[in-house]
């Protein structure tokens, strides 16, 4: 082996049929790194972890700290750890040009030789650090403040990646690719186990909603799910209040008759008068309260006090309301519901389910259903490890989650 700067590091886990160990090595060689298998111990029983130490080169520091890097969200750990590098922010909004970059995972970072739990896990963050209290968590851009202390660089950065469960079967939700032959029933079967795992442990399940859960008739079946508690929470932009409560004010979505599916003369206007009719009602809220709008998911929404977050976008008319026209504080009130979750449906809308997906940590449960292969494929191309694709119209998939749930 010539010559060439090394770290040692080690990996415990299910390393085999989790496939850790051909990622690390992957990863190492796709960056033109070197390794050296030092030591490895395979679990005796079907439940015993197996424990590796391996040794990696670079072609020097900048390209070792590269790969290091690279490698620690697949749980790789230093042998001889040590504390993690420390740098101010000299400004607002803006990280340390060294920033480590956070992913969903469980993280851990090391204080004064200590390992502390990284708070509120998500991706695309940085990791803040109160050396006094030893406290640390992740940090959004936006809300970095000039002093703060944030990691740097890959050391004293420990990630307890996701392992595939020991007891998956190989069709369960045939998760290794997305397709469109999947086996619905079992699919939606498994979903709606999800959810009532989710219900029974006092935890959100959240629902991302695009205006087709309208379009395509399916919003009452999502209202069934609010009523029976399996949905706690509904993320949204200004079209799917717009289209639903057109639907219940003028019995369309886009000007199209809901029961018929053709278009009605004039109903082009309708998504625009159902506007002014809650803004002159002062929001959705007071119109339920007046018997304004009397039905509906948004209705079932106030009516059952379900929060919702509506995130604006450039392209809304009006908008509603409740909709919140500056995203970054769209963003601190969908984190807040994000980091309580236990599941996600996200449900024909792909920007927010990008969005959302970035917010949650892994272990929440993600379930993501759109008639469109790129929209599913795109998610967990993203790095949201959790991600289960479901490529299906959103209506059928939403009436059979609700009666398999609901009755």
């Amino acid at each position: 082996m010539p010559e060439m700067p090394y770290e040692d590091v080690e990996i415990e886990g299910h390393l085999i049929d989790s496939l850790m160990m051909p990622h690390i090595m992957d990863e190492v060689m796709d960056l033109d790194g070197e390794f050296e298998m030092l030591t490895f111990e395979v679990g005796r029983m079907k439940d015993d972890p197996s424990h590796a130490v391996m040794r990696i080169y670079g072609r020097d520091a900048a390209h070792l700290d590269e790969i290091m890097t690279a490698i620690t969200e697949f749980g790789v750990v230093a042998v001889k750890p040590q504390d993690a590098v420390l740098q101010a922010a000299d400004m607002d909004g803006v990280f340390p040009d060294a920033f480590y970059s956070t992913t969903n995972l469980v993280t851990f970072v090391r204080v004064a030789g200590e390992w502390v739990r990284v708070e509120h896990p998500e991706m695309d963050c940085g990791i803040r650090v109160d050396v006094e209290t030893r406290r640390a968590e992740t940090v959004a851009m936006s809300a970095v403040k000039a002093g703060d202390l944030f990691v740097t660089g890959h050391r004293g950065i420990r990630v307890l990646p996701l392992e595939r469960p020991r007891d998956s079967q190989p069709f369960e939700f045939m998760a290794s690719a997305v397709s469109s032959e999947k086996p619905k029933a079992q699919i939606v079967h498994e979903v709606a186990h999800i959810l009532r795992q989710v219900k029974e442990e006092g935890r959100l399940t959240i629902a991302v909603v695009g205006p087709a859960v309208v379009h395509t008739g399916a919003a009452p079946q999502l209202a069934r799910l609010i009523e029976a508690g399996y949905v706690g929470c509904v993320f949204g932009g200004n079209a799917i209040a717009t289209h639903d409560i057109e639907s219940n004010l003028y019995g369309t979505s886009l000007g199209i008759n809901l029961e018929e599916g053709v278009p009605v003369p004039g109903g082009h206007e309708h998504h625009l008068r159902a506007i002014n009719t809650i803004r002159r009602a002062g929001s959705i809220k007071a119109a339920v309260e007046k018997d304004i709008l009397t039905g509906g998911l948004m209705y079932t929404l106030t009516k059952t006090g379900t929060p919702y977050v509506l995130a604006g976008s450039i392209r809304d008319d009006g908008p509603m309301p409740e909709v919140i026209t500056d995203v970054m504080q769209a963003q601190y009130h969908m984190r807040c519901y994000a980091q309580q979750a236990g599941a996600c449906l996200m449900l024909s809308t792909m920007l927010h389910s990008i969005a959302v997906g970035n917010m949650l940590p892994a272990r929440v449960r993600t379930v993501c259903a759109d008639i469109n292969p790129a929209v599913v494929t795109k998610l967990a191309d993203r790095g949201s490890f959790q991600a289960i694709g479901i490529v299906t119209d959103v209506g059928l998939f939403l009436e059979q989650l609700a009666n398999e749930l609901t009755q």
